[in-house]
């Protein structure tokens, strides 16, 4: 077995570590009584307090109050039983404004082990913490705005809408339908109502996520039937081949909603007199979608992927979100997409392997 060595720092590394070390920490020393008897810059920068104001006080100039007394307690049990203390501290400036410090905590004692004061060393987080309380109120609202979604939404698709179809076709009779033609709008919208329930069915699990500990409910699925099945009812159907494809553990709503959004884009972004998509298998492990639109290239694709962010020069009408969507609910099954920008039009790549 080998024997390990270790190579003792010199004295000018350990200066260039301390010198590292205070441009990038946040430091002071207290006395045993817990009076500040030095500060670093970064301490006065942060702070907001003259040096000469902090030397002599308390760590009480800096106290938030938002820390109850026990979580003191625990911090000079810790230190005092010889142990290095560390946690998240709220801290406020001399202008009243909250920051937040990852702090070290040490007792500093003499070759006797008497105390001789106190150690710390801190990192701003508050950048980290900040955003974590935004998207913390982020999820709040997205929570609400998913229950609003889905009892709402269901109330409408699933209840309202279906009465009244049936209602209308009760009280209309047959030789009115006849005259005035109505069968086409009458189907349309029956149509519609359909494609609109397969959708809300993936908006229900899509938004159920926010809740904790859920997860995407899947199946196995025939990819092929269940998107012949999801385009039945689009207007646009006859200008997409869908070869054969696998079998695959999928939610099926949303599945089929993220692949129509790129059968869409193809056939919208698209200056061909003969628009077309085709959906296939290559190498067994990846569902393409190729159309004969103006072609995207990856850089393209992973810009436009972002929310809200379109080309500014297209002339076709849209958020900006649609692709955004579709490629979170695709990463949510774990599946990688990519693009590739053809001789004529692009092609989306969806490794599910």
């Amino acid at each position: 077995m080998g024997v390990i060595t270790y190579m003792a720092l010199d004295e000018e590394i350990l200066w260039q570590i301390n010198d590292l070390i205070d441009k990038a920490c946040i430091i002071s020393i207290a006395d045993p009584q817990g009076k500040i008897t030095y500060v670093n810059d970064q301490f006065v920068k942060i702070s907001g307090w003259d040096r000469e104001e902090l030397i002599g006080k308390d760590h009480n100039i800096v106290n938030s109050g938002f820390h109850p007394p026990e979580f003191w307690s625990e911090m000079y049990q810790c230190v005092s039983a010889g142990n290095i203390w560390n946690s998240v501290v709220t801290n406020k400036k001399k202008c009243g404004d909250l920051y937040h410090v990852d702090t070290y905590i040490t007792a500093r004692v003499d070759e006797r082990g008497r105390l001789q004061g106190y150690a710390s060393v801190r990192q701003d987080v508050t950048q980290i913490i900040d955003a974590m309380n935004e998207i913390g109120k982020k999820n709040v609202y997205l929570e609400h705005a998913a229950k609003i979604i889905r009892h709402d939404m269901h109330s409408g698709i699933n209840t309202y809408i279906p009465r009244g179809i049936m209602s209308l076709e009760r009280r209309l009779p047959q030789e009115i339908i006849e005259n005035y033609k109505l069968d086409m709008p009458l189907k349309l919208m029956k149509d519609g109502l359909r494609h609109s329930q397969k959708v809300y069915r993936g908006v229900y699990d899509f938004t159920n996520l926010v809740k904790t500990d859920k997860c995407l409910p899947k199946l196995e699925h025939d990819l092929k039937e269940i998107l012949d099945n999801f385009l039945s009812t689009t207007a646009y159907r006859d200008q997409v081949e869908i070869k054969q494809l696998t079998k695959l553990c999928v939610n099926e709503s949303l599945f089929c909603t993220a692949i129509d959004n790129l059968i869409r884009n193809g056939l919208k972004y698209n200056d061909s007199e003969a628009k077309y998509v085709i959906v296939e298998m290559i190498d067994d492990d990846t569902i393409v979608v190729i159309d004969n639109g103006r072609g995207m290239t990856q850089a393209e694709f992973e810009k436009y992927s972002q929310p809200y962010v379109r080309n500014q020069m297209q002339r076709e009408k849209g958020t900006g979100l649609g692709l955004n969507i579709c490629v979170a609910i695709l990463n949510e099954h774990g599946f990688h997409v990519s693009c590739e920008k053809l001789d004529v039009g692009s092609m989306i790549k969806v490794k599910i392997r």
